[in-house]
């Protein structure tokens, strides 16, 4: 995975009642083989109450929000992000099945497995002898 994390800002639909919010845009690792894509990402702290996946058309959104643990009896005292959110979108190709989309969350690490269409994914053709 990528060790690099970026910052990135969303305008709120409404700016006249809240401020932009801040995101943290997660690094991803993205594998192609013969029958999809998986995309793994790297959520720390996220859990699967705070995660949300969307699919609208062809476009693909991962939001989630990461909980600060502290231990019952203690007090945080410093943090240098607090509850960040996360938030990445992608675009996929239209050979991809956005309807058969599988979602694992372990350990701060997302992975979503999205398979190629039937009529994109490769297929053997058998030739008869004569």
């Amino acid at each position: 995975m990528s060790e690099e994390t970026q910052l990135a800002t969303r305008e709120p639909q409404n700016l006249s009642t809240r401020s932009a919010v801040a995101a943290l845009i997660p690094p991803v690792d993205i594998v192609e083989d013969e029958t999809g894509i998986t995309i793994t990402a790297d959520l720390p702290g996220a859990s699967r109450d705070r995660l949300e996946i969307k699919m609208e058309g062809e476009h693909l959104l991962i939001e989630a929000e990461a909980a600060v643990a502290v231990s019952e009896g203690l007090q945080l005292l410093h943090a240098e992000i607090l509850e960040p959110r996360y938030r990445r979108a992608f675009r996929l190709s239209r050979e991809l099945d956005g309807s058969k989309i599988e979602a694992s969350l372990k350990d701060g690490v997302l992975t979503l497995r999205i398979p190629r269409i039937e009529q994109a994914q490769p297929r053997r053709i058998e030739v008869q002898v004569e």
